[in-house]
C-alpha cells in the first residue's frame, strides 16, 4: 500500500506540471489557430469566446445568452483528461508500474475541473469564496491580460508553462479600459502616464 501511495503521489505531481504544458499547448496551437482542417477549437474559443468576452467591461458576462460560451462543451473534459493520460499510460506500460497512472488521472481531472470552475468565475463573478482568494485574484489578472493580448498568458490554472515558454505577461504595456470588481486586479502599467489610454 505504501508503494501505491508513493507512486500515485509521484504521478500526481508530474501530472500537475504536465497539465500546465498541455493546457498551454492546447490553448496556443489549437484554440487560437486552425490546425490543418481542424478548426472546431479555434472557432469556439478565438472566434466566439474572445469576441464575446474582451478585456473591457465585456470581460464579465453581459448577455445571458452568452453564458453557454464560457465553458467548453461537456465532452471536452473526458477527452482532454484521457489525452493527458497518454504519457503516463505509456510509462506504466514500459515500467509495469500503473500506480503512477492513478495519481496522474486524479491530477489531470482536478486540473480540468479547476480550469472550468475558475474560468467560469472569472467571466461570471458572483462573490464566491474562491473569488476572495489571493490566488484567484492573481490568476484573474493573468487571464484578463490574455483577453487583451491573445498571444500571452495561455495558462488559466497554473502559469508555469507561460513562465517557461516566454509567454508570461504580468502587466499591460499600455493603459486600456479594463473591467473592475473586487476580484479583478489593476493590470495597468506602473510607469506609463495615464493620458495614454488605449481603447
Amino acid at each position: 500500500m505504501t508503494t501505491f501511495f508513493f507512486w500515485a503521489a509521484i504521478g500526481f505531481m508530474l501530472a500537475v506540471v504536465f497539465s500546465s504544458f498541455f493546457e498551454w499547448t492546447l490553448h496556443r496551437f489549437f484554440m487560437h489557430q486552425p490546425v490543418g482542417g481542424f478548426d472546431y477549437a479555434f472557432k469556439a474559443h478565438a472566434v466566439v469566446h474572445h469576441q464575446t468576452f474582451k478585456a473591457d467591461h465585456t470581460y464579465h458576462l453581459i448577455e445571458e445568452k452568452d453564458k453557454k460560451t464560457i465553458p467548453m462543451a461537456w465532452w471536452n473534459g473526458p477527452l482532454l483528461v484521457a489525452l493527458c493520460q497518454v504519457p503516463f499510460a505509456v510509462t506504466g506500460a514500459i515500467t509495469g508500474n500503473y500506480y503512477i497512472l492513478a495519481g496522474s488521472f486524479v491530477a489531470c481531472s482536478a486540473y480540468y475541473g479547476a480550469y472550468e470552475y475558475m474560468h467560469w468565475c472569472m467571466h461570471l463573478p458572483k462573490k464566491r469564496n474562491i473569488e476572495r482568494s489571493g490566488i484567484f485574484f492573481r490568476l484573474n489578472g493573468h487571464h484578463l491580460l490574455h483577453h487583451r493580448y491573445m498571444h500571452k498568458n495561455f495558462n488559466v490554472v497554473l502559469p508555469l508553462a507561460d513562465l517557461c515558454l516566454g509567454t508570461l505577461l504580468l502587466r499591460s504595456p499600455v493603459h486600456f479600459a479594463q473591467p473592475t470588481g473586487p476580484s479583478v486586479p489593476d493590470v495597468q502599467p506602473k510607469s506609463a502616464p495615464r493620458e495614454a489610454v488605449a481603447a
